[in-house]
């Protein structure tokens, strides 16, 4: 008898759980080759802002973890990733890549979680600083978390893209709400899986499929997203600068162009762009 194959069911990844589109709709999902592979959620208004919920409940404990136990915990999924790094290659290549660019892809992943596992307990080293005050009094510039930050993944590449944009985000204690690639959202529900059975806390990385048009005027308006960073074009920048500016958001938008395997792709000012700085004064000899 011939057996038929049992195919996944993809779902969007929020508040540590895989979850159907509040309003039940979907979009189809074809392979490089035209032939249908799956039906993904098409997440609403609502879906965003129930993960932005999750994002901002997980995000005061993932906040308050010790530097070095985060950057264990990216190591760890840099690790899990390598460990399914077959599996990833396959879906890039089963989505339009060729063997050669979707093993450079899945391997520049696992080195870029790395990279950041490894600022994390470093990077207030070299952004704070200890300053010099006329009066008796210590003087420290330190960093803080800002919360719950947006993210808007490009469609290419669609793995490489999201892991860029999220690393440095959450390093630094944020929470991350993230709309993945339109075209190809596949890799990123993967990635999902992967965050379920890692040791990242649910509800630090909210992942949702679905459209644009959509979902980027609730990133830029909603008022608990305290900043953005997306990859997105000419029209959805200039929606997404007039209404962060209603809510006084801040707003990184990638440069045209980008190259992801890049030096630039990667450094510490992406950490520095979604941390506040905190002035303390402390009396000497108190």
């Amino acid at each position: 008898m011939t057996r038929l194959p049992i195919t996944k069911t993809p779902k969007p990844y929020v508040g540590g759980a895989f979850i159907r589109s509040e309003s039940g709709r979907t979009f189809p999902l074809n392979d490089k080759a035209g032939k249908f592979f799956a039906n993904i959620p098409q997440c609403t208004r609502k879906d965003l802002r129930n993960a932005v919920e999750a994002a901002a409940k997980a995000g005061i404990g993932w906040a308050k973890r010790t530097a070095y136990n985060r950057g264990q915990i990216l190591y760890r999924l840099g690790e899990m990733l390598e460990a399914r790094r077959v599996e990833m290659i396959e879906t890039l290549i089963r989505f339009g890549a060729t063997k050669v660019a979707a093993t450079k892809e899945t391997d520049a992943c696992s080195d870029r979680l790395i990279y950041y596992a490894g600022w994390c307990d470093k990077y207030e080293q070299v952004l704070g600083n200890v300053n010099p005050v006329a009066s008796p009094h210590f003087n420290f510039t330190v960093t803080e978390a800002m919360g719950v930050v947006g993210v808007i993944a490009p469609d290419a590449p669609a793995l490489l893209g999201l892991v860029t944009m999220v690393a440095p985000i959450i390093a630094s204690g944020n929470s991350v709400v993230v709309e993945v690639s339109e075209t190809n959202p596949y890799p990123a529900i993967l990635l999902g899986e992967m965050l379920a059975t890692s040791d990242l806390p649910g509800g630090v990385v909210n992942l949702l499929t679905g459209f644009r048009k959509e979902l980027v005027p609730t990133f830029a308006t909603h008022a608990q997203i305290r900043g953005i960073r997306a990859a997105v074009g000419a029209d959805d920048r200039r929606a997404l600068r007039l209404g962060a500016a209603e809510s006084v958001k801040r707003v990184n938008l990638v440069e045209a162009g980008i190259d992801w395997y890049s030096v630039r792709a990667q450094d510490l000012y992406a950490i520095r762009d979604f941390v506040e700085f905190k002035t303390t004064w402390h009396p000497i000899g108190a």
